[in-house]
């Protein structure tokens, strides 16, 4: 039987954000006083929520060989998350992200990869052996497609569950979405990649119907407030998110994923996992930042024991 150990691979930036009324239009230059740098990157961030959420993780990204990098490595090192798989570039600067985020929480994100643009297959070499023993792979789309699809290709050639959240949205080869469990695309990715408009949850449900007619076992549609809809290809079903005041969405959608790598680690099933999920973004987007916002898990056992104080079972 696999271990619950879970693997993440993917990217690290350093997010550098300022807060202002309103997302600027080209052309447009918005005075604001409020900015800050705060650890980001989806893998990274998805790597410190497995962390946060009680999950045994294992990261493996590359770095500059600069400051940021060094920074980078003793933060993850500190939240417990296993560094052995990290490499460092000497060539090529961290990843960093230039980031807006408005007075409703919404942003808008500019990325340079550096470093996170070269995590190529020899990287994972030494790494397979992690992934082969792992319970679940996690990975997003911000470090080069062909080692994305290296990684779901050897994971899932040795019975490894497969969770790909295919952000920053890009068109995925058919091969490759054949070998993923679970993909957790947002309404603007399930739009691409089922080509068609999603709206609402209906149109959420039809998209994630034709994504798994594409031969993905399991598609989780993000819907943000309105919740998660879950398709396996025959059931659609909804997840509804807690109603919160949203300060920043910033890693929302990776918190989510985090969380739900680490539920079905601990052997819930996906609707239960999905719930468990929507639960730690709904916190994360009450705070800023990226890292700076996801949730410990002793902050998600005081929210349910809360909810379930509010409204006992009848």
């Amino acid at each position: 039987m696999k271990s619950a150990k879970i693997v993440v691979v993917g990217s690290s930036n350093m997010d550098m954000v300022v807060k202002t009324d309103h997302i600027p239009v080209p052309g447009e230059t918005v005075l604001s006083g409020s900015f800050f740098m705060n650890a980001g990157g989806k893998g990274a961030n998805q790597a410190v929520a497995v962390a946060r959420l009680g999950g045994e993780v294992v990261f493996i990204s590359k770095l500059g060989n600069d400051l940021f990098g060094k920074q980078f490595s003793q933060l993850f090192s500190n939240e417990g998350i296993d560094i052995t798989h990290l490499r460092f570039d000497d060539e090529r600067p961290s990843g960093v992200a230039l980031i807006t985020v408005d007075k409703a929480g919404e942003n808008s994100i500019v990325v340079a990869s550096g470093a996170n643009a070269h995590l190529k297959d020899e990287d994972i070499a030494s790494a397979l052996k992690e992934i082969e023993t792992a319970g679940i792979v996690l990975l997003q789309l911000e470090i080069p497609l062909l080692t994305v699809q290296h990684v779901v290709a050897y994971a899932a050639g040795k019975g490894v569950k497969v969770i790909l959240n295919p952000a920053p949205a890009a068109a995925l080869p058919a091969d490759m979405l054949s070998q993923v469990d679970i993909l957790t695309p947002n309404k603007t990715e399930a739009a691409m990649i089922a080509g068609m408009d999603v709206t609402d949850i209906d149109s959420a449900g039809r998209a994630a119907l034709a994504i798994c007619s594409m031969g993905v076992k399991n598609v989780v549609v993000t819907m943000g407030p309105l919740g998660a809809v879950i398709c396996d290809g025959k059931k659609i079903s909804l997840v509804r998110a807690r109603e919160v005041e949203t300060v920043d969405t910033t890693a929302a959608g990776d918190v989510f994923n985090g969380a739900l790598a680490v539920a079905l680690s601990e052997g819930r099933d996906l609707e239960a996992a999905v719930g468990f999920a929507c639960e730690a973004a709904a916190i994360s987007v009450t705070r800023l930042g990226a890292q700076s916002s996801i949730p410990h898990r002793n902050e998600l056992v005081a929210v349910q024991l809360n909810l379930a104080s509010i409204n006992p079972a009848n």
